[in-house]
């Protein structure tokens, strides 16, 4: 009993060593902040179904984009611009080299930001309601937390809990050092399955630029 609960305590330590550490980082402590600030306005509403669906929608929103931007956007074809080249290096290829790298790891304020900002407007054109506007950017950034923890998580000695945390972890490392061209997912395998890029990994080949997708023709 007594070596259980050393490692039990020592297990606790490590957890709250890497929880710190994601929380502390500065772009993931911004985030944050902009979460509990547009959350705090939506609280007060949450006797209201129309808030609730809001924030439903506004994680939705970002599960789904989840797959499509890693797929179409951080996986584009090398750019031949010098500046478009330097920016999808900071954004998904450099990643790919240094995948513990955590400056490397969370995507940066200049695009998660104006990428929020804009569907945010959009979303208040389309609603005209401030309310709900706010009620859906609180269920899109704190998605977008979730996904980022769930990131941390894959490149981080953490174990999920549960047995489909573990698969999307195994996932995650095998579209970095198996297959840069499948298991796009970070915090769901659906759209993978739904498009045929969650394969049975015995049955992909291993790719010789998964950890370096400006070689790729």
């Amino acid at each position: 009993m007594k070596i259980q609960n050393t490692i039990t305590r020592k297990g606790d330590k490590r957890l709250n060593k890497h929880v710190k550490e994601f929380l502390m980082f500065p772009d993931v402590l911004i985030m944050l902040t902009l979460f509990l600030i547009v959350a705090g306005f939506t609280v007060s509403h949450l006797n209201e179904l129309a808030t609730w669906i809001a924030i439903a929608v506004g994680a939705i929103v970002y599960a789904l984009s989840e797959y499509g931007i890693h797929r179409f956007v951080f996986h584009m074809k090398t750019p031949e611009n010098p500046f478009l080249l330097k920016l999808i290096k900071r954004l998904h290829f450099d990643h790919h080299e240094k995948p513990t790298d955590l400056h490397l790891l969370f995507l940066p304020l200049w695009f998660s930001i104006p990428s929020f900002a804009i569907t945010v407007l959009l979303v208040y054109w389309i609603t005209s309601n401030l309310v709900l506007t706010i009620a859906f950017a609180t269920g899109l950034i704190g998605y977008f937390l979730f996904y980022e923890w769930k990131h941390f998580v894959a490149h981080k000695p953490l174990q999920p809990l549960t047995k489909l945390g573990k698969e999307i972890k195994k996932a995650h490392l095998w579209h970095h050092f198996k297959n840069e061209n499948y298991w796009y997912g970070v915090t769901h395998t659906t759209i993978d399955k739904t498009f045929g890029t969650f394969k049975d990994q015995a049955l992909v080949e291993k790719s010789e630029t998964a950890r370096n997708l400006e070689k790729r023709v």
